[in-house]
């Protein structure tokens, strides 16, 4: 169930700090440290996203009092973050979101999918986008896209390929009769009926945006 965080003037120091990082500017959507804020938040990479160019562009007088106050004084910004990290729900995070509305969905994506297995939901959708671009009888460990694939999100060509056969599985036009038991097949179905029946391009387009997280 989608559930809607609520934003704190506190999260801008946040954002600013990692958009000063260098190379300064707007950083991209899933790129690992804004993900890793959308985790600690609780709050969808899109919304922050979103927020940093709010920022960027100095929409409101608020932000401009930030940007007066912190922006040219690395340090004392570092020591507010720091601050404001020591102090989150002192020392009880789960408190401190107590009552908090949160999108477990987005988090659950960069999630292993069950016990035993490094295979996360996005890295499925990834996956997904290369079988789109595959044949079955391509969709092996020596395949260059598979092991370049594998090299970019850290797993083993092999752990690709069982990934895509757990996906032809899920493939209407195969029409794979035969029983596959395999801990990835719920995660697969799920991944599948949200980007196997849309556009392979609006799909395309999305993985690349994903691909920033494993850079």
């Amino acid at each position: 169930m989608y559930k809607k965080a609520k934003w704190s003037d506190d999260y801008w120091l946040l954002l600013m700090q990692i958009y000063l990082q260098r190379p300064v500017g707007i950083k991209p959507m899933y790129s690992r440290k804004m993900v890793e804020l959308s985790l600690e938040l609780h709050i969808a990479p899109n919304v922050l996203y979103n927020r940093m160019c709010q920022m960027a562009n100095l929409q409101t007088p608020r932000i401009e009092h930030i940007w007066e106050t912190y922006g040219n004084n690395p340090r004392k910004l570092s020591r507010a973050v720091r601050l404001w990290r020591e102090m989150r729900g002192y020392g009880n995070a789960e408190l401190f979101y107590d009552g908090v509305e949160v999108n477990e969905t987005f988090e659950r994506d960069f999630k292993p999918v069950s016990e035993g297995t490094a295979i996360t939901p996005v890295m499925l959708t990834l996956i997904l986008d290369l079988y789109f671009r595959l044949t079955p009888i391509t969709m092996v460990k020596e395949t260059p896209e598979v092991q370049e694939l594998a090299r970019l999100i850290k797993v083993s060509p092999q752990d690709v390929v069982e990934a895509m056969a757990v996906f032809q599985h899920c493939d209407p036009y195969l029409k794979r009769s035969d029983a596959v038991d395999n801990v990835l097949l719920e995660a697969c179905n799920e991944v599948w009926r949200r980007y196997g029946n849309a556009n392979t391009e609006d799909l395309a387009s999305f993985a690349e945006q994903l691909k920033e997280y494993y850079k």
